[in-house]
């Protein structure tokens, strides 16, 4: 019974010190050093942004996939120009149908 439990505490010692070498090693998992908070390589236009600035768009790419707040960013800013030009189209059809 003694034995059993010496080799059980010996394989978690053993895991644990595998698990933190490869923390240490591979550290979060980003290709490249974290960016300040705030700053991003993710580039939209500030003002009208088409498809193809869309198209053109890449996020950086994480151990689990792409860095969300990069993709909360881009979504954030696609939502914001879609709510103005909607506003847009709102203000010109109320303008043609006062006119009209």
């Amino acid at each position: 019974m003694t034995t059993a439990l010496i080799y059980l505490l010996i394989m978690l010692l053993v895991a644990a010190v595998v698990f933190l070498l490869a923390a240490v090693v591979f550290g979060r998992g980003e290709e490249l050093a974290p960016l300040p908070p705030g700053s991003s390589p993710t580039r939209l236009p500030v003002r009208d942004i088409t498809g193809e600035d869309v198209q053109k768009v890449r996020f950086q790419l994480v151990l689990r996939g792409y860095k969300m707040s990069e993709v909360d960013w881009v979504m954030r800013r696609l939502g914001t120009e879609i709510d103005e030009l909607r506003a847009r189209v709102a203000v010109l059809e109320a303008e043609r149908q006062t006119s009209g």
